[in-house]
């Protein structure tokens, strides 16, 4: 099994990115977060202007926030810069859009984007809707080299329900999930098998990667010492970020709460309820979402809360882990690295050497 990096994307991001290519590390997926981050293309631009083997892909891009003739010659751009190691990952929305107060798009219209976004890599004549009328457009003169649509640009969706996996299948594309522990990312995995399998894949093999947050812990270092906390504490607060939408906005939690940290949740949905203004809760509740954990917050963030959301052990447990995903069928685990904790990817390095020797 691979390991990746994740990055809540900094427009100079290719300093972490080609100190992961450096130690070994097979991709780099960039956050498309416009609210919350830098601008996920300005950063793998410079990230393949300076690296030579490390994929580099949008973790994941939203339908939504680009039309896309400009998804595609962004994509194509970027191919022209890194041939063949661009991926192209796409997903109906979290972050990015409930960053601004809304849900999920729909299943249908991200298919259909697809459709068009590749069939334009593709040198493709593609009809799409803009502006509302639908218009024929193609790239008219890719021979020039500007943009380079030659090299393949593999797609990946994110797909947590079964909809989105029977997609998945349908597409042929590579599978991107998150996965706070072994049992449910495997639980999530046959499930996409099977619709891989009922999409008549069998002989295909299935790309399936897992995205995470965690910590290394060193012996004896409790889970919510404040090295743990701010390279887990972001993926634990999503827990809490999850159930504050649904209470507050009524968008749908796909996170069940487990009994172990229920106070603590309720908790911070008593607390979420007093954010200001009033009419955009969203706009505090998800300040720092995956990248720090608030000061607000911070109480609500336990160990066990960090234990039971993220990848946060000694370096044997972390192993078995590893090694109980790869034998399940992911071929990668993408770990992101919290701003301002950069150093965490010599730990995730380490561990990377440990199994591969």
């Amino acid at each position: 099994m691979e390991l990746a990096i994740a990055i809540p994307t900094a427009a100079d991001s290719y300093k972490l990115v080609e100190r992961a290519e450096e130690l070994g590390f097979a991709a780099a997926w960039f956050y498309d977060t416009q609210m919350l981050s830098a601008d996920c293309f300005v950063a793998m631009g410079a990230a393949a202007v300076r690296t030579s083997r490390i994929r580099l892909g949008t973790g994941v891009l939203i339908p939504s926030n680009r039309i896309p003739a400009v998804t595609a010659n962004a994509l194509a751009s970027l191919n022209k810069l890194a041939p063949g190691r661009s991926d192209f990952g796409v997903g109906t929305g979290f972050t990015g859009r409930r960053a601004m107060g809304l849900g999920a798009m729909k299943l249908a219209d991200m298919e259909a984007y697809i459709d068009t976004v590749m069939a334009l890599l593709r040198e493709e004549t593609v009809e799409t809707e803009i502006e509302g009328k639908r218009r024929k457009i193609r790239f008219l003169n890719p021979e020039l080299g500007l943009i380079n649509t030659r090299d393949p640009v593999a797609l990946h969706v994110s797909a947590y329900g079964p909809r989105a996996r029977r997609l998945t299948a349908k597409l042929g594309a590579g599978w991107l999930t998150f996965a706070g522990d072994v049992e449910s990312g495997v639980a999530g995995l046959e499930d996409m098998t099977a619709s891989w399998q009922e999409a008549g894949r069998d002989g295909q093999p299935l790309s399936a990667t897992a995205f995470t947050l965690g910590c290394v812990l060193e012996p004896g270092e409790p889970a919510d010492s404040p090295r743990a906390v701010a390279q887990a504490g972001p993926r634990a607060s999503v827990l809490l970020h999850r159930a504050a939408d649904e209470a507050l906005a009524g968008l749908p939690n796909t996170s069940a709460v487990p009994e172990s940290v229920r106070n603590e949740v309720e908790g911070y949905v008593a607390h979420a309820r007093t954010f200001e203004p009033a009419d955009a809760r969203y706009l505090h509740n998800h300040r720092g979402h995956l990248m720090f954990v608030r000061d607000d917050e911070r109480p609500f963030v336990t160990a066990e809360l960090i234990r039971r959301t993220s990848f946060t052990a000694e370096e044997p447990e972390l192993k078995q882990r590893l090694e109980a995903l790869h034998a399940a069928g992911f071929t990668q685990l993408a770990i992101q690295i919290v701003p301002g904790q950069e150093d965490a990817i010599e730990d995730w390095a380490r561990l990377r050497r440990a199994m591969v020797g």
